[in-house]
């Protein structure tokens, strides 16, 4: 096996168990001889691994920061979708599109430095079956490729991940700013609460490694199941 496909196969493997809750906020990742002698490969192809993860934001290394959103203690994965990490986590989740629309936007186009002011508009409503919504979600993309057509054409698969990749974006950086606010009146009656309730409040900024923008996330989170894990330091 190429030396590139053992170093894969440990970033996926431990990737999916910090998704699936294997390893949970704040757990440390057992040591690089114990995981180069569970998956039989080098001390050195598990340092690719751990550098890999440590790129898609899944741990913190040696003076590292790092965040991660968890849903009931479990990562979610934006790059693979919430719905799939969420689902993983072993709860059902629906996923309701409100709206998916194209919008032209010269003063987000200067804010995010995008190379045009046409943008695509999807809002998305989470709901675990059986129960209330847990998240509401309005993503910014830029108007390209498999994206342009999205608001004629519907998402690829029904999923904004999936789109995104056939669009050829691969997001690979990202800004997070999060905050609590009271849930207006609009928001509280697709959240099915009262209005006032507080609420996680989450921007996500994303970036190709080129730097080009592929995505603004705003999204209320029920602070009952979603939180925002923090990292600092040594690798976990």
């Amino acid at each position: 096996m190429p030396v590139s496909s053992k170093r894969r196969l440990v970033a996926d493997a431990l990737r999916d168990a910090i998704a699936t809750g294997r390893y949970r906020a704040g757990d440390r990742l057992p040591g690089e001889h114990d995981l180069a002698a569970r998956f039989a490969v080098s001390r050195g192809t598990v340092r690719a691994a751990l550098a890999d993860l440590a790129d898609d934001e899944y741990i913190a290394t040696h003076g590292g920061v790092g965040s991660v959103v968890t849903f009931d203690g479990a990562a979610l994965d934006p790059r693979g979708g919430w719905a799939r990490s969420i689902a993983a986590s072993g709860t059902e989740v629906t996923t309701r599109v409100l709206r998916l629309d194209r919008v032209d936007d010269p003063h987000l186009q200067a804010e995010v430095d995008a190379a045009d002011a046409t943008f695509v508009v999807v809002d998305r409503l989470r709901t675990v079956v059986g129960g209330r919504p847990v998240s509401l979600e309005r993503s910014v993309l830029p108007a390209v490729g498999r994206l342009a057509t999205a608001p004629t054409a519907g998402l690829v698969d029904d999923s904004l991940t999936a789109t995104i990749a056939e669009a050829g974006l691969v997001p690979t950086s990202a800004e997070q700013w999060v905050d609590v606010v009271p849930l207006d009146a609009e928001d509280a009656r697709l959240l099915e609460r009262a209005e006032g309730t507080p609420f996680l409040r989450s921007r996500r900024d994303s970036r190709t490694a080129q730097g080009t923008f592929v995505e603004r996330v705003d999204s209320l989170l029920d602070p009952d199941r979603f939180r925002l894990h923090m990292r600092f330091g040594t690798a976990r």
